[in-house]
């Protein structure tokens, strides 16, 4: 009788599994029949996104794609020992000798607008796998024409890739906002012949074109009904974070305030290589999860492990991040 019972629930777990697993391999199917290809568990995987809500607005993140380097040490803890910074790695379970920074672009629907938060690195990414927005979009039920609002938290390549596909507007009915200060650093002819001048040359190329149907705004300005900019420079001059608000649900979008979620966030004071200005950037990054921790808002950083979105609990170093499970789903 017992190896009867046995059998029974594993034919009965097993059917469980199939039952799961069909509506996504009928996706796969649907969508192959459509597109005419393969429907093999060797073509491209679909995009990844998540999809919650925040009081009465419906978030998207999607992600843009992921890369993965070597030798940590090089990129975050730059005025420690290399050993201390693999230490801290491997006793929070991560390999020494290399990461993975994803990338993590978000769209807000408030119903009255669709705020597209950062673009990734648009169609000059997707050679090594990045560029994945508008793909992402379009799994959410989005379209780059539904977008109302471009928010920039800063102008580096990885947040303004997506802005022109083809020399064209990627988001064509969209109007932008932009950061004064990080605008006109970045567009500046005084960054020729410095090392800013890669910057310089992707925001003439990607940013200007669109000015005309920008808003420009300084720390504390609105970018829309429910969010807020406030500055946090460091990382870049005019950095921006955004504050969300609905129906009494808060979230910051944090962009690259922090850039790891154990070398940035446990460790905030460490330098790193990206940080234009690194004591700049490690007092704003104790401002906002100071300010994240002690109210208990929900954050999502650009580049944190994906879907990116979490709390910071303040610990006596810095913060643990605790990413997201079911909060917004109940």
């Amino acid at each position: 009788m017992a190896i009867s019972t046995r059998m029974k629930r594993r034919t009965l777990f097993a059917a469980g599994l199939g039952l799961l697993a069909a509506p996504m391999i009928l996706r796969q199917k649907a969508e192959a029949a459509a597109t005419g290809e393969s429907s093999n568990m060797n073509a491209a995987p679909l995009p990844e996104i998540n999809q919650f809500k925040l009081g009465s607005y419906k978030l998207t993140v999607v992600r843009d794609g992921i890369n993965i380097s070597e030798k940590p040490y090089e990129t975050f803890g730059t005025n420690q020992d290399p050993e201390t910074v693999k230490t801290l790695l491997t006793t929070n379970f991560l390999p020494a000798d290399k990461f993975v920074n994803g990338y993590s672009p978000a769209l807000i629907d408030t119903g009255s607008d669709v705020i597209l938060v950062d673009t990734g690195f648009g169609a000059g990414g997707r050679a090594r796998g990045a560029g994945q927005l508008a793909e992402g979009l379009k799994a959410a039920g989005y379209s780059a024409d539904d977008v109302t609002i471009v928010a920039l938290t800063h102008l580096h390549g990885d947040h303004i890739g997506g802005l022109m596909e083809n020399g064209a507007p990627a988001f064509k009915n969209a109007r932008y906002v932009i950061g004064q200060a990080e605008y006109d650093f970045w567009s500046n002819k005084a960054r020729e012949g410095t090392p800013a001048e890669g910057g310089h040359k992707a925001v003439l190329a990607n940013v200007t074109p669109l000015v005309e149907k920008a808003t420009f705004i300084k720390d504390g300005d609105s970018v829309a009904s429910g969010m807020t900019a406030m500055l946090a420079a460091g990382h870049s001059p005019g950095h921006m974070v955004f504050h969300v608000e609905s129906e009494g649900k808060r979230l910051v979008l944090t962009g690259d305030t922090a850039n790891h979620y154990i070398l940035s966030l446990l460790r905030p004071d460490w330098e790193v290589r990206f940080d234009m200005d690194k004591a700049q950037a490690a007092t704003a990054r104790r401002k906002v999860f100071d300010m994240i921790a002690t109210d208990k808002i929900a954050f999502l950083g650009y580049h944190m492990p994906f879907p990116a979105v979490g709390f910071a609990e303040k610990q006596e170093t810095g913060y643990r991040f605790v990413p997201k499970t079911y909060q917004f789903d109940i």
